[in-house]
């Protein structure tokens, strides 16, 4: 009969197993006095660590690529929204600014025209313009503004330089204002300087106006100031007109024509300021006290009736005894 159990270990299959644990631990032992004595450790981890470090960058490099990855996309998304924030602010910003700008250029122009009137103090009421119409035989505006709002023909019409022009028809809620240049306008003027009363006639041209039949002797020369005279009670007193820009003989040679160039912007601005025809917006301040009552002279004292009436009496009784003719008339 076989014998079929294990068979039992022998002393050199167990020597095999414990002679390289010995080995390894003898060899262990070794290194562990070499190391504490002359460090060689410490060194030959630093030269597996220089060998290892590239190993250890291509095994940390998905990481490091997905770290940055999110880092940019988190970078590019969070850029993308500050700029898009950036420039709803800039766009606020420059509307806000546009409308200052605006706001500051109205208030430049009220302000010009509130000054036409300085001086003045009269009624004045800003009307803006719809159209504009220079043509050279026909130069009109229309007026945002019509008798439902207390225009009237022949109000005068000034802006921050000067006259304008004159209302010519109104409407309801518009007004037809003719312009200070049209060739069938005129307007009574002054030179300032000398005092010298002339009229300025349209000429068809923004830029030009007419003065005729200036008498030789005149004093009138290039550079003078014309302003309204007053005269005819349409255009208000004082307003300026135009300035003079070149003073020559007519074709007769008997008289002298001026051109001048009027000081309003008849081709720009968009409100004009209408005034009163009359003087009634003048405001000549409080009334001036009474003057004093002059002292009367003192009065004599009179004499009594009785007093005046006895040398009278007498008299007539010296008469009666001294003359014995009165009696019968007789001188």
């Amino acid at each position: 009969m076989a014998y079929t159990g294990n068979p039992a270990p022998r002393l050199s299959d167990s020597a095999a197993g414990t002679l390289p644990l010995l080995a390894y631990l003898a060899i262990a032992l070794v290194l562990m006095v070499a190391d504490s004595r002359g460090d060689f450790g410490a060194k030959a981890r630093a030269q597996l660590s220089v060998v290892a470090e590239p190993v250890w960058w291509l095994a940390s490099a998905p990481t490091r690529i997905a770290r940055s990855l999110r880092e940019n996309v988190n970078t590019r998304a969070g850029l993308q929204e500050e700029n898009l924030r950036l420039r709803r602010e800039l766009e606020v910003s420059n509307a806000r600014l546009h409308r200052l700008l605006a706001v500051a250029e109205e208030n430049q122009r009220l302000r010009e025209l509130l000054g036409g009137t300085r001086g003045y103090r009269l009624q004045a009421r800003l009307v803006g313009i719809l159209d504009v119409d220079l043509d050279p035989t026909r130069q009109r505006i229309l007026l945002d503004a019509g008798s439902q709002d207390g225009v009237a023909v022949g109000q005068a019409m000034i802006d921050a330089g000067g006259v304008l022009g004159q209302v010519v028809e109104v409407g309801p809620r518009t007004a037809t204002a003719l312009l200070l240049t049209d060739p069938d306008h005129a307007v009574p003027v002054q030179v300032a300087r000398s005092g010298l009363r002339l009229i300025a006639f349209g000429t068809g041209r923004v830029d030009r106006l007419l003065l005729p039949n200036i008498p030789q002797s005149a004093d009138i020369r290039a550079g003078d100031r014309l302003v309204t005279s007053g005269i005819g009670g349409r255009f208000p007193a004082g307003f300026p007109v135009a300035v003079v820009e070149n003073v020559r003989p007519d074709e007769s040679g008997l008289f002298m024509l001026a051109e001048a160039r009027p000081t309003a912007r008849l081709d720009r601005g968009v409100e004009v300021l209408l005034v009163a025809n009359t003087l009634e917006g003048v405001d000549d301040g409080p009334p001036l006290p009474p003057p004093p009552p002059e002292p009367e002279p003192p009065s004599e004292p009179e004499a009594p009736a009785a007093d005046a009436s006895a040398p009278a009496a007498a008299d007539a009784a010296d008469v009666s005894s001294d003359d014995p003719d009165a009696e019968d008339g007789h001188p």
